[in-house]
């Protein structure tokens, strides 16, 4: 008895070991190129960057773009999210699947394919153009390229969020006589309103780290379109300061962001 007590506990504490190794080494590897950057810097340098009209231009509309592409998500794929969770319909797989392809998309293939629909030439941008409206390089393009890449990600949280609500909730509220628009308000979002939050978090954060698409379809025009990536992007060949403290930037501004949410969601678990 005593032995096999032994060779257990001989167990769990090699698995511990071995945990604790690979848990160490995993942060230390995505911590290693962070660091890295705060190195190749001084306070002083990155204060006086932090002057440069380019740093603020992109921040001010990577923010601005990333913030209302997430409003645009929340208000188009929330519904969207609930009906593909409560009601079964012919090709609902088929919808889940298309709106999921963007996640698998290569950037650079998504921002082509907005082109082809929105550019001057294009299926939709073309009957836009005919009336002067022109979409592609503009900052609606930016927006564009960040809702269509990270739509996905929030309406698989909501979804998920919707799906795990038991439904005696929603039962019990009709029974009461409420109707299902101010059901869904009153009752189901609110108890889903910490998963939606998560949702729409990694939406605005995967719009702010946009890239491939939005070089494609919006172009790289400072103050208009070059959002933080693509500052970074440019700078980089020409001052590294530069690019280093627009690095520093979206890495904080990202880390604030993923802690309040966890620390929120975590306060309502």
């Amino acid at each position: 008895m005593e032995g096999k007590r032994f060779i257990r506990n001989r167990k769990n504490l090699l698995l511990s070991i071995g945990g604790g190794v690979l848990i160490t080494l995993l942060i230390v590897f995505i911590v290693t190129p962070i660091i890295s950057l705060l190195f190749r810097t001084t306070p002083e340098q990155f204060l006086a960057s932090l002057s440069n009209p380019v740093v603020w231009n992109a921040v001010v509309l990577s923010l601005i773009t990333a913030s209302t592409a997430t409003i645009i998500i929340i208000g188009v794929g929330t519904p969207v999210a609930w009906i593909n969770a409560r009601h079964r319909y012919p090709g609902r797989e088929l919808v889940d699947t298309l709106i999921d392809l963007p996640l698998v998309l290569p950037p650079t293939v998504a921002g082509l394919a907005l082109l082809m629909a929105f550019g001057r030439m294009g299926l939709i941008g073309g009957f836009f153009y005919g009336f002067g409206i022109s979409i592609a390089f503009t900052t609606l393009a930016v927006v564009i390229a960040q809702i269509f890449v990270s739509l996905p990600f929030y309406i698989r949280q909501a979804r998920s969020s919707f799906e795990e609500l038991d439904t005696m909730y929603e039962n019990a509220a009709r029974s009461l006589g409420s109707t299902p628009l101010p059901t869904f308000f009153t009752v189901i979002m609110p108890l889903v309103k910490y998963g939606l939050i998560s949702g729409a978090i990694m939406s605005f954060a995967r719009a702010l780290g946009e890239f491939g698409a939005t070089i494609m379809f919006a172009g790289n025009y400072q103050g208009r379109t070059q959002t933080m990536p693509l500052a970074i992007y440019t700078t980089m060949q020409g001052d590294l300061d530069l690019s280093i403290t627009l690095s520093i930037i979206l890495i904080i501004i990202s880390f604030i962001v993923i802690a309040l949410v966890k620390f929120k969601l975590k306060g309502h678990a």
